[in-house]
């Protein structure tokens, strides 16, 4: 629970820093993308704990969305639970105690996918904070970052993320990657180009040592 509390703390330091350093909007919107392909469905019990702190920071006008990453993600069916806080605690309370239902059910009911479609993740929660208008706009991947996609299905697709701070998280390794760790190297570098090249930042946060690096610089 530590990891996750540290987690949440540099990225809601990242977002009250970037909306005191412009004008407008002052909320902040966080989507959370939850890998479902093959084996990776074993580490959505801890993808709770996260949003379970996630539910615990978020702040009136804040808002928060869960997506699930399938075989096609560009689509709001994928979208597991959404908000935006009321700025009365009571309101609030229930849309969190109703947010956290819809995630324990959906960790309980879910089935693998069979592809990965994390560009179609990423188009969707860029669309979904740009229409929210928040001050910050965060996207959060918990996925290990390998995209398998259905035959026929167009994703290169130039990302537009000006003003997103792009975080993956648990990128997990593959049996591939311990043959050949060069594959895990280049799935980071390739991601971190397409987000870079769209104007957006990128961060990749795994272990504790390196998040207590990040606190402390």
């Amino acid at each position: 629970m530590k990891l996750f509390k540290l987690i949440t703390t540099i990225l809601f330091l990242q977002l009250a820093q970037g909306c005191a350093d412009t004008a407008g909007p002052t909320n902040s919107g966080v989507y959370l993308l939850l890998d479902t392909s093959g084996t990776y469905t074993k580490e959505l019990d801890n993808a709770l704990k996260l949003v379970n702190v996630l539910l615990v920071r978020m702040e009136p006008s804040d808002s928060l969305a869960v997506a699930r990453i399938d075989t096609g993600s560009f689509s709001e069916k994928d979208i597991v639970a959404k908000t935006t806080f009321n700025d009365r605690p009571s309101e609030a309370n229930k849309q969190k105690r109703h947010f956290r239902e819809s995630m324990d059910r959906f960790v309980k009911e879910v089935r693998p996918s069979k592809f990965t479609d994390i560009t179609g993740g990423v188009l969707q929660a860029a669309e979904y904070l740009n229409e929210k208008n928040t001050g910050r706009k965060t996207i959060l991947i918990y996925s290990d970052l390998k995209e398998e996609l259905p035959e026929g299905y167009v994703r290169d697709i130039p990302f537009q993320l000006e003003g997103f701070d792009i975080v993956a998280l648990n990128v997990t390794k593959l049996r591939s990657d311990n043959v050949d760790p060069r594959e895990y190297m280049d799935r980071l570098e390739d991601w971190q180009r397409r987000v870079e090249e769209g104007g957006g930042s990128w961060r990749v946060i795994n272990d504790m040592d390196r998040l207590e690096r990040i606190i402390s610089s």
